[in-house]
């Protein structure tokens, strides 16, 4: 048994700061090959995700943000943008349900934001038909900038 606790949430939250990627995640799940992945992840405002897709029909994700603020961005196949959402717990929307397919990303836009996340595993990579052209992918020299860009759309 795990008690979700600020504690907890503090903990995830100072690993994710320490982290080159500014992201990190606690699994309460204990192997990857489980059928339902239950994680926290933390998210720092300087992280980038990539926008992507799981084009597996049992990979929809459900995200329940329990603190900081973040920003949903939901795309077409050509890279325009079509949704955004912003999810924080005293917020209107409190979460997303993301089915499969749906080209997505997130982005932080508070310091110590930090979400519970369910999906079905067995984790799998990220495939190459699950990433986009028109998005830089994490660690690209254009990276920083189009971050900027999405986060720009939550001004």
């Amino acid at each position: 048994m795990q008690i979700i606790s600020q504690q907890l949430l503090d903990s995830v939250s100072a690993a994710a700061q320490s982290s080159p990627r500014q992201r990190k995640n606690f699994n309460f799940h204990q192997r990857d090959d489980e059928v339902c992945h239950r994680l926290l992840n933390a998210l720092e405002p300087d992280t980038y995700i990539s926008p992507h897709c799981h084009r597996d029909e049992t990979k929809g994700e459900s995200i329940v943000i329990l603190r900081g603020k973040i920003g949903v961005l939901i795309f077409a196949n050509d890279g325009k943008l079509t949704h955004r959402i912003v999810i924080e717990p005293e917020g209107e929307r409190l979460g997303i349900d993301i089915p499969p397919g749906a080209i997505h990303s997130l982005v932080a836009l508070e310091k110590d934001s930090v979400f519970f996340e369910s999906k079905a595993g067995p984790y799998v990579t990220l495939s190459e038909h699950e990433r986009f052209s028109w998005a830089p992918i994490e660690g690209a020299d254009t990276a920083r900038e189009y971050l900027a860009w999405m986060k720009s759309q939550f001004a």
